[in-house]
């Protein structure tokens, strides 16, 4: 049981190779995005980190010692670029060589001790990141050489940026970097996607040629239909059907054989029993001198082989029933499907079981539109009405009515289909009984009194008919007063001919 659950979990081919594929490419995008990210954030930090150097090179121009002070000269315009740019705020600060604030702003984060020189640029420059005023600024800090004849000594030239401008392209290169990622993994989806449905194309062939093979056919599937690695599949198919049709057609003959075995015996039994009645009227009439206890031993005589007459009367019912069933049961559809003329089946079905009603008193009525033509197996249809009929006519009460009805019918926005109906005002079967009554050998309380020599297996025989032609079996209750009606829909009607 745990492998069959497994196995059915197994799901689509096709989805499980879109899965298997797209799930470890999206991965690897990602990991490349991540990647990509990275990469690009740390060329644009070393851009901006240029930028800043650039900016922090041109102040240390600018400084220079006057009467053994250090002065910055800085212009007014130089200020206000610092002060304020289009991308952010920029700030600045120069100490001295002896740390006292030279020009600038003089609360600017000094520098971390732990933070190095970076060995990205021939100067004495390290860049760190700090808070000023509640927001992240970059910091550049160059220690500039200064000297005249009076003093020598080293500068400290400090330049802060705002991270508005880092932040933006960071944006920018991760919308860009998703953007294309994305871009990439929905073509790549697309791709995959045809690329299975064009693989999977000869599979879903061969899917749709196993769908339409009628039941009885059991001939092999052409190996080069399908990829090297699926022939073996196909293969081992066409040898389980090979295997299947061999076993199919022992149980064919077994069937014929017995058939012939069955009926043989117990029609010589039948008519031995008919003889020997006949004799025993013969021999009551000759003998009725003889006295009351000749008489009474002729009538003791005469009811028990009355009974063995009724039990093989009941004997080759059961065994005309089985063997119908096993023909349904295993789609014994000798000369297969061909369209034949279901109206006039039902009116001979009519008239062969005619004797049979008119003992019980019943004349079965026929309503009728035009002539429906179906495709079907016309042996197996044959057996199928005749089970409906003969248990009409058994589960009727003497005198009662039958109804046979054969016409085309559709529901809304369903294709037409033909219906046959049997309708009879016998006792019917309970809604609860419906469904059991098609087990073999099942037979419902109502019935059993009536007939009390029935087989249970006339609606078990009608319903595998019904489903090797994909016709539906609906029990239903007549409109107007008791009894049962048997509905048979057959998906399709050829013709119509009124």
């Amino acid at each position: 049981m745990p492998q069959l659950a497994a196995r059915a979990k197994l799901g689509s081919l096709r989805s499980q190779l879109v899965r298997w594929l797209l799930i470890p490419l999206t991965l690897l995008v990602a990991v490349d995005a991540v990647s990509v990210y990275y990469n690009a954030l740390e060329v644009a930090d070393l851009a901006y980190d240029r930028s800043l150097l650039a900016s922090t090179r041109a102040l240390a121009e600018r400084v220079s010692v006057v009467d053994g002070h250090v002065t910055a000269d800085v212009p007014y315009v130089a200020l206000d670029s610092f002060e304020t740019d289009t991308l952010g705020r920029i700030y600045y600060k120069v100490t001295g060589p002896g740390g006292e604030l030279v020009s600038g702003y003089g609360d600017l984060p000094p520098v971390p001790p732990d933070v190095k020189r970076s060995e990205a640029y021939p100067a004495l420059v390290r860049f760190y990141q700090a808070d000023y005023h509640n927001q992240p600024i970059r910091i550049a800090a160059l220690l500039q050489p200064v000297y005249d004849d009076s003093m020598r000594g080293i500068a400290l030239i400090q330049v802060g940026e705002t991270m508005d401008a880092r932040n933006g392209m960071t944006r920018k290169i991760l919308f860009d970097t998703l953007w294309r990622q994305g871009t990439l993994v929905s073509v790549a989806a697309l791709l995959v996607w045809f690329a299975v449905r064009f693989v999977l194309r000869p599979v879903m062939q061969l899917r749709e040629e196993v769908e339409s093979r009628a039941p009885t056919d059991l001939s092999g599937f052409d190996p080069a239909l399908v990829h090297k690695e699926m022939r073996p599949l196909v293969l081992a198919m066409n040898g389980y059907m090979e295997r299947l049709q061999t076993l199919i057609n022992g149980q064919r003959r077994f069937i014929a054989d017995a058939s012939h075995q069955l009926r043989t015996p117990l029609t010589v039994l039948k008519t031995q029993a008919e003889l020997t009645l006949r004799e025993l009227r013969r021999d009551a009439g000759a003998g009725a001198t003889h006295g009351a206890t000749h008489a009474a031993m002729h009538d003791e005589m005469n009811e028990l082989v009355q009974g063995m007459a009724r039990t093989t009367d009941s004997t080759v019912h059961l065994a005309n029933r089985l063997l119908t069933l096993a023909r349904a049961e295993h789609g014994a559809a000798e000369g297969g499907t061909a369209p034949f003329s279901l109206t006039d089946a039902v009116r001979q079905v009519a008239l062969e079981l005619s004797q049979q009603a008119v003992a019980r008193g019943i004349e079965p009525a026929f309503e009728g539109e035009g002539d429906i033509r179906i495709s079907g197996n016309a042996l197996l249809l044959h057996e199928l009405m005749v089970n409906l009929l003969d248990n009409a006519i058994r589960y009727t009460p003497e005198g009662g009515r039958i109804t046979l009805r054969v016409r085309a019918a559709s529901e809304p926005g369903q294709p037409t289909g033909a219906l046959l109906e049997v309708e009879d005002n016998g006792p019917g079967i309970p809604a609860a009984e419906r469904d059991r009554v098609f087990e073999p050998f099942y037979r419902a309380g109502a019935t059993q009194h009536i007939n009390p020599s029935g087989t249970g297996l006339g609606l078990s025989i009608v319903r595998e008919i019904a489903a090797l032609h994909r016709a539906d079996v609906i029990l239903d209750q007549p409109a107007q007063g008791s009894g049962l009606v048997v509905r048979i829909v057959f998906p399709g009607v050829i013709e119509v001919r009124l």
